[in-house]
């Protein structure tokens, strides 16, 4: 536990811009590339080959590639001996046919031939109802979100939250766009642990200044607002540094399958608890909370039930 006095509150303007800069690349990159979608979102196929022994990736993705499947992804999945194939959908073909062809493709020059464990499709009118539900499952959460604020705060802190979310997510898909990271629904799932993640870090700070607007009456609005922030800050850092560790496990140690949920809250818990301090309160505070918003309400004839 360690006590802070850093101006977060009047340095907000920089951070603001700041965050406004980011916001106007991820989006641009968005419109202009969009997100790699993977086959849960395209249609494909994808399927799963075993070996005698450990599977040497970058090979198999050469030979993928002479064999005409320059568009394949290669990955472990559980152990160094399972690989797990994608292939984008490929009109005209069956999964049958395209698995015949992908094992004589990586067992032709091969001392250890592969086998096959299973073929799975996905066509692409389940990949657009996949988009479509997992566009749906972003919407309602935030909607639930801004109630669920509204109701506890106030309308501005509301707002405020859905902001610094919304920020949260935009530069974290336009982060995989620059990169040209699969995005898929390992990927989705992580987007919606980064809501309520980000959500989670504003509320403990949102709390705060509640109990500081009730109990500092001398102090200005942007005084217990910085206050605030400061109590939460020991909070926050061990609470972020603790996720990253777990995270950066599972990044290092969790395998190919869960790589890119690993990513996205690596890169989102970073930003979450940026948001949280930069953009949440500020915006609260540009909106004109004051302490008078959260004051309990005073019950009329609550004098009568103190006296004796």
């Amino acid at each position: 536990m360690f006590n802070t006095n850093i101006n977060f509150i009047g340095n907000r303007n920089i951070f603001l811009i700041l965050s406004s800069i980011l916001m106007v690349v991820a989006i641009g990159s968005l419109a202009v590339k969009g997100l790699k979608m993977g086959i849960d979102f395209t249609g494909g196929t994808l399927i799963e080959v075993g070996y005698q022994g450990a599977a040497d990736l970058n090979a198999l993705r050469d030979t993928l590639d002479q064999g005409g499947f320059a568009d394949a992804t290669v990955q472990n999945f559980g152990t160094a001996k399972d690989v797990l194939i994608r292939l984008k959908l490929q009109e005209g073909v069956s999964s049958a046919d395209l698995s015949h062809k992908v094992l004589e493709a990586i067992n032709k020059d091969s001392k250890t031939p592969a086998s096959i464990r299973r073929v799975e499709f996905v066509g692409p009118q389940v990949g657009d109802d996949l988009a479509e539900d997992g566009f749906l499952a972003l919407l309602y959460s935030t909607i639930a979100i801004l109630v669920y604020i509204a109701w506890r705060f106030e309308w501005k802190f509301s707002l405020g939250a859905i902001i610094a979310t919304f920020h949260d997510v935009i530069v974290t898909l336009g982060f995989f766009s620059i990169l040209g990271l699969e995005f898929d629904l390992t990927v989705l799932a992580a987007v919606l642990a980064l809501i309520g993640y980000s959500l989670n870090d504003t509320i403990v700070i949102y709390d705060r200044i509640r109990e500081s607007f009730r109990e500092m009456r001398n102090k200005t609005t942007e005084e217990i607002m910085n206050i605030s922030v400061n109590v939460t800050l020991s909070r926050t850092i061990m609470t972020s540094v603790t996720v990253l560790l777990v995270l950066v496990s599972l990044f290092f140690l969790g395998g190919e399958v869960i790589h890119g949920f690993s990513v996205v809250l690596l890169f989102g818990v970073f930003f979450g608890t940026y948001s949280s301090i930069f953009i949440a309160s500020p915006v609260a505070l540009m909106l004109g909370v004051s302490p008078a918003d959260l004051m309990v309400p005073v019950k009329e004839g609550s004098e009568l039930d103190e006296r004796p």
